[in-house]
């Protein structure tokens, strides 16, 4: 059929109908509200490159993980700022560490008893360079050890795991981390915590923003030698494939926008759990257009998520995610 039999509008005449075939729905479950953590009492710092986002002690996460969990979020991810950062990242798996701390005083909130906890696992936050992992110098000047690195990051997973978190999500982008984690999980009798991993990590001039929040910009260098070339989409689906292989339970995408066509050759490929994160620089160039008054705020942040939903992600890491549950 064709026009003017065949009529495409019909079903678009109001929202009741355009409601009743509407291929993609989100629901305040799909997403996860990210948290960065920091030492001290009644502390909501503001990171002045993210309108709306805060450094927070314990007791302020605490409320927010209550609020989310009031929201019907589906879950928090769990970064930490520590007192102090050396070259070897201790405070990542210190017993007594920031977000140590923070799983277990969510854990005793009963609210946040409804929320699925996740602990990133990385070194970045906590070492004195920045960088993710061990750093070793070279010929051409510095560069990350991958192989003993591996023993950090799963010692991490380990900490996060006896701390609280039920999902750890390792984001260094070290070649064989899933399959340390999985290793060390199952020697702790932690057989049961699911690694989500950040499987395809871009290096992204989209995390601006985030090296603020988290306090992990790189004293030198970048990240380039282990986060992935942006231009490379078979290299990224041969990512998810090994981490796979060595463990993974869920896949973790990053940044989201500019990749939707990783997130949907993934969904076409994979049969697991698939998200993906709307960093810090997508949430932020928003909200500049929405102080500038040049994008409408509130269908802006839902037609935003709904395309990430609709490219293939099963949930979505998002700062919008509070205002996006109002929203809906």
């Amino acid at each position: 059929m064709t026009f003017p039999v065949q009529r495409m509008r019909r079903l678009r005449r109001t929202e009741p109908l355009r409601a009743l075939v509407r291929e993609t729905a989100l629901n305040p479950g799909d997403f996860l509200y990210p948290l960065f953590l920091c030492p001290g009492q009644g502390i909501r710092r503001a990171v002045t490159s993210m309108p709306g986002v805060f450094n927070l002690s314990i007791d302020e996460a605490v409320r927010e993980a209550e609020e989310a969990a009031s929201l019907g979020l589906g879950g928090l991810l769990l970064f930490g700022l520590p007192d102090s950062k050396d070259e070897q990242g201790t405070g990542a798996w210190s017993d007594d560490g920031i977000v140590q701390q923070g799983l277990r005083a969510l854990k005793q909130s009963a609210a946040a008893k409804k929320l699925v906890l996740i602990a990133d696992v990385c070194l970045c936050e906590y070492t004195s360079h920045g960088h993710c992992g061990l750093i070793v110098p070279t010929a051409d000047g510095h560069d990350v050890d991958n192989d003993p690195t591996l023993d950090l990051l799963a010692r991490t997973a380990v900490s996060l795991a006896r701390a609280g978190a039920d999902v750890v999500a390792p984001s260094d982008m070290m070649d064989g981390r899933v399959a340390a984690i999985r290793k060390a999980l199952d020697s702790a009798d932690r057989t049961h915590t699911p690694i989500l991993s950040y499987a395809s990590k871009f290096a992204s001039a989209f995390y601006g923003p985030f090296r603020e929040a988290a306090d992990s910009a790189p004293q030198f260098g970048d990240r380039k030698t282990y986060q992935m070339d942006g231009a490379n989409l078979r290299e990224a689906l041969l990512e998810i494939e090994l981490d796979l292989a060595e463990g993974a339970d869920m896949i973790l995408m990053k940044p989201a926008m500019p990749y939707l066509d990783v997130v949907h050759a993934a969904r076409r490929r994979f049969g697991v759990p698939i998200g993906a994160y709307q960093v810090s620089g997508e949430y932020s160039m928003l909200h500049a257009a929405f102080e500038k008054g040049w994008l409408d705020r509130d269908r802006a942040i839902l037609e935003s998520l709904l395309g990430i939903r609709r490219a293939g992600a099963d949930f979505i890491v998002t700062y919008f995610a509070k205002d996006a549950a109002k929203l809906l």
